[in-house]
């Protein structure tokens, strides 16, 4: 498992900056931003040590491509 920026934080490593992961390596999300279904997804991110945003991510309420999933 990536080290995460939460496990960093308590090791005293303020500077912390993730691997590069490629948006195949993780699913985006069609959860609304703001929604607390799209917070706990970010959480998830975090300790899993992933970037925070993916790419295809849904942006607004009108972003209903459906290739975001």
């Amino acid at each position: 498992m990536r080290e995460s920026v939460l496990e960093a934080i308590k090791q005293g490593q303020w500077d912390f900056e993730p691997q590069s992961v490629k948006k195949d390596e993780y699913i985006s999300t069609v959860a609304l931003p703001g929604s607390d279904e799209k917070i706990g997804i970010l959480a998830d991110r975090a300790k899993d040590g992933l970037p925070l945003w993916h790419p295809e991510d849904r942006k607004s309420y009108d972003d209903t491509d459906e290739a975001l999933v």
